[in-house]
């Protein structure tokens, strides 16, 4: 029976009897391991079929090491000392250097508008001279209704006439130029919401302006664009009800309009006698859509109350502070007596 030194890997024959400790090297002797008999390569185990292939079993004590092929790598360089920590006597000017790259003031300037103030000043103009068409088209019905029984002066029926023409045409340009400047306003205010935020507008302004500037197709875009801003300014709680009802009064006056512009070609006396009516109406219902729009517009440009106009901070308080007094303010003890412990 043989064992092997795990030290120095001499090969004792112990014979019968199993040492622990090397004579050599007194190193640890590892399991025995018994020389093979002979004729064993006849046993029975052997000579199983399928059996050929496997590989041949290690004696106790040993295991298979794998070995790359080839030259052994080669040794590792060790790592060389790092040395000390570097100081510095004075704040390290290398680095990491910071450029500033010079933008053209041009190009950063954000598109401006008219102001909210202009847009409401534009407002009030137009609804007063809306008020004048409205009541000079009802005093001109009134003289209609008068001219069935009285015969009516030349002079007054033209100046009632042609006043009322008159006051229909500078209402018509101040309507457009009404609406082109809240159009203005509205592209301006947007840019601003969505740049306050860091974001860009997602409609363009030739977009905005198509939307809100063609005939009937404003009807439908120009109130959502006006949503969207009260949205983006959190503003859609206080905002949203008298956006609705500008756009139904908007819906409104222009239907009113458009047939109060096709009865406008009666001849009869009924016929035009209606069609003042209608105009009267339209320029009340144009008046009213006006007004709501000056309170939306006044909506956008006063401060919402959910935020707060001054912040609280805490701050030292300056006073000199009130120094105690060494006697209690009602002593305790009867007079003539000293104070207790």
């Amino acid at each position: 029976m043989i064992q092997v030194c795990s030290r120095c890997g001499t090969r004792w024959n112990v014979r019968d009897r199993e040492r622990q400790v090397c004579p050599r090297c007194q190193g640890t002797l590892m399991a025995p391991s018994a020389p093979p008999t002979p004729g064993a390569e006849w046993s029975a185990r052997q000579a199983r079929p399928g059996s050929a292939g496997a590989p041949p079993r290690l004696p106790a004590g040993y295991r298979w090491i794998a070995v790359r092929p080839g030259a052994p790598p080669p040794p590792r360089a060790r790592r060389r000392p790092l040395g000390p920590t570097p100081r510095y006597p004075t704040i390290p000017r290398w680095g990491l250097v910071e450029h500033f790259d010079t933008v053209d003031p041009s190009a950063t300037q954000t598109r401006t508008g008219p102001s909210g103030s202009a847009v409401r000043m534009t407002l009030l103009i137009t609804m007063g001279v809306l008020g004048a068409a409205a009541a000079m088209h009802a005093l001109r019905y009134l003289l209609l209704l008068i001219n069935r029984t009285v015969l009516l002066s030349p002079i007054v029926a033209g100046v009632a006439t042609w006043l009322g023409v008159a006051l229909s045409v500078v209402a018509a340009f101040l309507v457009v130029g009404s609406i082109v400047l809240m159009t203005n306003w509205l592209i301006a205010r947007r840019g601003a919401a969505y740049g306050y935020h860091g974001q860009s507008d997602p409609r363009d302004a030739l977009r905005l302006r198509l939307g809100c500037l063609v005939p009937f197709v404003n009807l439908f875009f120009a109130p959502v664009y006006v949503l969207e801003l009260a949205g983006v300014e959190s503003r859609m709680s206080t905002l949203r009800k008298p956006i609705i009802v500008w756009w139904i009064l908007w819906v409104l006056s222009t239907v009113v309009s458009v047939f109060s512009i096709a009865t406008s070609f009666a001849t009869d006396p009924q016929g035009i006698a209606d069609n003042t009516m209608v105009t009267t109406i339209a320029y009340l219902m144009a008046l009213a859509a006006l007004l709501v729009a000056y309170r939306v517009v006044s909506g956008f440009d006063q401060a919402p109350a959910s935020r707060p106009v001054h912040r609280w901070v805490m701050v030292p308080d300056d006073a000199p502070a009130a120094q105690p007094d060494g006697q209690s303010a009602r002593p305790v003890e009867c007079s003539g007596q000293n104070p207790a412990a």
